[in-house]
């Protein structure tokens, strides 16, 4: 059956060193002031330090944000917004993983349209567009530099809102494997686990296309074959290299095919209970699959192919048997092995998680669309 689709990337950079034309694109842009958007364990790292002087060198000023949490809140996103416009900045760089790049969005977004950065949740609410956008990911997951996503956690809701529009697409994104030589082991892990789920999703998502499978199923490929040997040999950078493609793969897909319940649930645990979102996706991901593979079992089946299993002649309850056992042994081989109860994740927690997590935009693509009490037991089977 043929389908319109639409596909959607920014102007991309991929390979080491790519973080050094950074200078040449802001003096491109015209940029007088820039302001950077980072963390304190970026700054820690000396990325921050490294891209200051980048800026410096091409005869541009900057200042620098930093007050960005692990779940970026809105209310670091307004406060950015306000020095933006202090700083008189012109153009947002990026640097870290997903929250330096979700709040610099954020900030973005606000200082274009002046209003509250909770009132653009949803699909396609943002008007107009921000400043120009380069973001530089030091983490092999997110694909924040990539996608059409940005998630704010609500703090007075409890909740992750999802701010889905073109307008969030950075216009550059310097994709280098440098940075993520500083990242610790489980960082690494929780981020790779990330981008496995993004493409996954990406995959089985009711919105999927020709050209969304093709990266998702690279990005499986590219992640299942190599996550575990960064782990083992965490300065190869060719090692480090082909893990970061395979996130930029899942990023590509997952950005136009958008996400499923994994995420939807991964986002209400980040607002309600502030853990962190790729070991979410991880815990999530099998039981999620447990729940999804009767809608959807030649992708599951096509998933389990691109991470070397092989299938030929089984039958679907054995296919989805060895694609969940794969899953679960690649978690526990890079070091997620805790439940969401060890998490912290009470039984007393569920029902408002759930409620939160139908309401989760990326709920609408799932394969198969879940009730609350079909939400209530995946997260009980997770605890």
């Amino acid at each position: 059956m043929l389908e319109l689709r639409k596909f959607v990337a920014p102007e991309l950079v991929f390979g080491p060193d790519a973080i050094n034309l950074l200078g040449r694109y802001l003096i491109n842009f015209g940029a007088r002031r820039v302001l950077v958007v980072t963390d304190p364990g970026i700054i820690a790292a000396g990325w921050a330090d490294k891209i200051s002087s980048l800026i410096e060198e091409a005869g541009i000023d900057s200042a620098v944000f930093s007050a960005v949490s692990a779940n970026p809140r809105a209310e670091e996103v307004m406060a950015g917004a306000a020095f933006y416009h202090d700083q008189e900045c012109d153009i947002i760089v990026a640097v870290g993983g997903g929250s330096p790049m979700d709040c610099a969005k954020g900030i973005g977004i606000v200082s274009a349209n002046g209003q509250d950065i909770l009132t653009f949740a949803g699909i396609d609410n943002v008007p107009i567009p921000g400043p120009p956008l380069i973001c530089l990911p030091t983490t092999a997951g997110t694909s924040a530099d990539i996608s059409q996503f940005a998630i704010i956690n609500d703090r007075k809701e409890g909740a992750k809102i999802a701010i889905i529009s073109k307008t969030t697409i950075p216009d550059v994104a310097l994709i280098d494997p440098m940075p993520t030589l500083t990242m610790s082991p489980y960082l690494t892990a929780c981020t790779g686990m990330d981008a496995l789920v993004h493409a996954i999703e990406a995959y089985v998502s009711t919105a999927n296309s020709p050209l969304s499978d093709l990266h998702a199923l690279e990005a499986v490929r590219l992640i299942g074959a190599n996550l575990l040997s960064v782990l083992i040999n965490p300065a190869d950078i060719t090692l480090r290299n082909s893990l970061m493609l395979g996130s930029v793969h899942a990023g590509l897909a997952f950005s136009n095919a958008s996400l499923g319940a994994v995420h939807a649930m991964a986002h209400s645990l980040g607002g309600l209970l502030d853990l962190p979102h790729g070991e979410c996706n991880a815990i999530l991901l099998e039981h999620v699959i447990a729940y999804n593979f009767r809608e959807a079992p030649e992708r599951y089946a096509r998933i389990g192919e691109a991470l070397g299993l092989d299938l030929h002649g089984l039958r679907s309850q054995d296919i989805q048997e060895a694609v969940i056992a794969e899953i679960r042994r690649l978690k526990r081989s890079v070091g997620i092995q805790k439940t969401l109860g060890e998490r912290g994740t009470k039984r007393s927690d569920i029902p408002a998680l759930a409620r939160k997590a139908l309401r989760d935009p990326c709920m609408v693509t799932n394969p198969r669309l879940p009730s609350l009490r079909d939400i209530e037991v995946i997260y009980e089977d997770a605890l």
